[in-house]
């Protein structure tokens, strides 16, 4: 696909090294060691932002913080889901039996097993739960339940199961207007993400504002409530252990604070509270260690979580900075994202 615009008058740009802040530092033994750089913004109800710092207006690929407008789309398709089902659909799941056992499930659905899938095969993120394969499969790569939402979603609308990630199939151009209509942009780009599904491009802000939109239609502040947008969040706040996983960060994150969580590779993190207030971080490195702490961050800004329970979560989730085995330092924000807003 061409490069063409994010809106009108506003031409596609990738975030830089100029276009980025200092957003986390690493301290081990009281020297800064690491720095990531990025870009982060916040937006309320309505869409308008609240605080950013960085180029919020370049172009990233969301990774898997697209997948709640994935999953949106198919419940759109008629697919009905319910519980974990519903959650595995926007989920990055761990691998756990518990995650495997809906993942087939979902596909028993439709007549399916896990060879009908096509993300590639993978072994689970749990550590524990990988120890219990002999081999990498389908099911316990961590979108398979977004795959297997895709092949419903196929079924329901009579689409072609077995081309279902080619950017032309009407799965995909369904995804795309769901995007566009979402982040209030033109979709102009798409790449293949790491499951092989098409990845559409959106700026900072625009995926701030559509995870602010989906989160907030579970609540009663915003006039645009999307009605399968409020059951799809519902769902995960209800089940959250299915989006990720038990102790991982975006489980943590949702069960303690009652947000809306979802992390992406290279770096990307969404948050969006059922007041409508949406947040997107991209750490230019691609890290994701950073992602849950300085989202937080601008949620405590705007008085929408409390700090004590910020750090409640941040220190369950953080990755530790370790040395033989003993903590020597930690991971904390930059003094450019903690500073007076401007």
């Amino acid at each position: 696909m061409t490069h063409l615009s994010a809106s009108a008058g506003d031409p596609r740009r990738p975030l830089t090294a100029d276009g980025s802040v200092e957003l986390a530092v690493l301290v081990r033994s009281g020297l800064e060691e690491s720095r990531h750089l990025g870009a982060a913004v916040v937006v309320g109800p309505d869409g308008a932002v609240l605080r950013s710092v960085g180029d919020v207006g370049a172009s990233i690929y969301p990774r898997s913080c697209l997948k709640p407008l994935q999953a949106l789309t198919v419940l759109r398709a008629g697919v009905d889901l319910q519980g974990p089902q519903a959650v595995l659909s926007t989920a990055s799941h761990a691998g756990t039996p518990a995650h495997l056992e809906v993942v087939e499930a979902m596909l028993a659905r439709g007549d399916h097993d896990e060879h009908d899938l096509l993300c590639p095969a993978d072994w689970p993120g749990d550590r524990r739960s990988a120890r219990l394969l002999d081999e990498p499969r389908r099911a316990a790569m961590n979108c398979s339940g977004k795959h297997a939402a895709f092949l419903l979603a196929c079924d329901q609308q009579g689409w072609d199961t077995a081309t279902y990630t080619a950017i032309d199939h009407p799965l995909q151009a369904a995804v795309r207007e769901t995007v566009a209509e979402f982040t209030g942009e033109v979709v102009d780009h798409a790449g293949t993400d790491g499951c092989g599904a098409p990845v559409f491009a959106t700026t900072v802000t625009g995926l701030a504002r559509a995870v602010g939109r989906v989160a907030g239609s579970a609540g009663d502040v915003r006039d645009d409530r999307d009605p399968d947008a409020a059951h799809l969040v519902r769902s995960v706040l209800a089940d959250a252990w299915a989006v990720d996983g038990p102790g991982r960060d975006n489980t943590v994150t949702i069960d303690e604070l009652g947000v809306f969580a979802k992390l992406g590779a290279e770096g990307v993190m969404v948050m969006g509270t059922t007041g409508g207030v949406g947040v997107a971080v991209k750490v230019l490195d691609g890290n994701v260690r950073a992602g849950t702490l300085v989202a937080l961050h601008l949620l405590v800004e705007q008085g929408v979580v409390e700090q004590a329970a910020a750090d409640r979560v941040t220190a369950a989730t953080l990755e530790k900075v370790l040395g033989g085995g003993v903590p020597v330092g930690s991971l904390r924000l930059s003094g450019a994202l903690t500073a007076a807003q401007a």
